[in-house]
């Protein structure tokens, strides 16, 4: 196997740990309000636009990673999601709201969206002897994106201001991702050993049939709730361990940043254990342990339990975008998988309005018994998906 895969792999990662800067917004949040005077809920609408574009991008930006190669959409990204961060710092100097959507939410979030499935499919098709460790070693970079986005843009803050923060980063994401992505490509015949061959020359289904089967709406329902679960826990995690547990401010940041790592490792962690169990076996299990973690918060209100479920559930949530590629790699071939991947992600785009709703809707207070339940009762919805799927599957 060339070891030019390596490389590859690793300008993946690196292109995600750029993208995933989308996750450290809420550090900007209370430096934009203080600075401009909208609303917190304004604000963070940016975030849920950039959130949409992504999942509702990448369906047609999946097809171009196939018909185009990897290094177009890699620069179509950088371009994209450099110059929307460059834009937002310039949105918030002329005190612009709907300049930040279009800058931060649309431009960006297409460009999160070009830029997030320019890799994944391409990494499995240099590692088909180790589809799950690839795509999670991809994704990861996404997952811990954050914990270095936010270390850094608190000193720019510091140092610089609000707005040139916006403009070093959006120049660094720009410079940065399109170099990595020149190297980004698809490999030869030549590339991948005839042993390893064998492993891609099995059923190879195009995307618009793809699209037509059972099985991918059976993933498509599965990747929905497993994302939707896992924004509610996110949103909601400090406020739930202040008031369920009684933890203070500082013991509750404290466990969102922990939890931030096990949704980073939970990536690589979880899609590596379904190399070797199967990716069928590894999404059950997934639910299960979201459903017994769920109850654990729900009945056992105890700091410990409740921080080490915390964590168990966040990196279930994380397994959930690094297993998913190579699951589709397994049913429906690689032939056209980064579009699939694209098609899929949509999910993400709805969950991330439908996540939201529910915690608006069932949450009293500081009472989340009630989205606790719907939470365990859609989990319960998805275990069954993840078992009646296989019926669907070709061995």
């Amino acid at each position: 196997m060339s070891k030019k895969r390596y490389l590859i792999a690793l300008c993946g990662v690196i292109l995600h740990l750029m993208i995933g800067s989308v996750y450290a917004w809420s550090v900007f949040t209370k430096p934009i309000v203080s600075l401009t005077n909208w609303d917190v809920k304004s604000v963070t609408f940016a975030f849920s636009l950039a959130i949409f574009f992504l999942g509702t991008s990448a369906a047609f930006m999946g097809r171009l990673v196939e018909k185009y190669g990897p290094r177009v959409t890699g620069t179509i990204s950088a371009i994209l999601f450099g110059l929307g961060i460059i834009l937002t710092g310039f949105s918030i100097e002329i005190r612009s709201l709907a300049c930040l959507y279009l800058s931060y939410g649309v431009i960006g979030g297409i460009g999160l969206g070009a830029g997030y499935v320019t890799p994944v499919s391409t990494i499995i098709k240099w590692f088909p002897d180790k589809r799950g460790l690839a795509t999670g070693f991809a994704i990861m970079g996404f997952g811990f994106a954050a914990l270095l986005t936010s270390n850094v843009a608190n000193v720019l803050l510091v140092k610089i201001g609000l707005v040139k923060t916006f403009y070093v980063l959006g120049l660094i994401y720009l410079l940065v991702m399109l170099v990595v992505a020149q190297f980004i490509r698809k490999p030869s015949a030549s590339e991948v050993p005839e042993n390893k061959v064998k492993l891609l020359s099995g059923r190879q289904v195009r995307a618009n049939q793809a699209v037509k089967t059972p099985a991918f709406y059976c993933l498509w329902l599965m990747f929905f709730i497993n994302i939707t679960t896992g924004i509610g826990l996110v949103s909601m995690a400090s406020p739930m361990a202040q008031s369920m547990v009684h933890m203070d401010v500082t013991a509750a940041a404290s466990l969102v940043g922990i939890i931030g790592l096990f949704n980073g490792f939970g990536r690589l962690v979880w899609a590596s254990i379904s190399d070797y169990v199967g990716r069928k076996i590894t999404y059950s299990l997934i639910f299960v342990v979201d459903i017994i973690c769920l109850a654990m918060i729900l009945l056992l209100h105890q700091s410990l339990l409740f921080s080490l479920a915390l964590c168990l559930l966040l990196s279930c949530y994380g397994a959930g975008f690094s297993v998913i590629p190579a699951y589709l790699g397994d049913v429906f071939g690689t032939v056209e998988l980064g579009t699939l991947h694209g098609y899929i992600l949509t999910a993400w785009a709805v969950a991330g309005i439908v996540g939201p709703m529910i915690i608006t809707n069932t949450s009293h207070g500081s009472d989340y018994s009630l989205t606790l339940i719907v939470f365990i009762v859609i989990d319960l919805i998805a275990l069954a998906i993840s078992f009646l799927v296989r019926k669907f599957l070709t061995k």
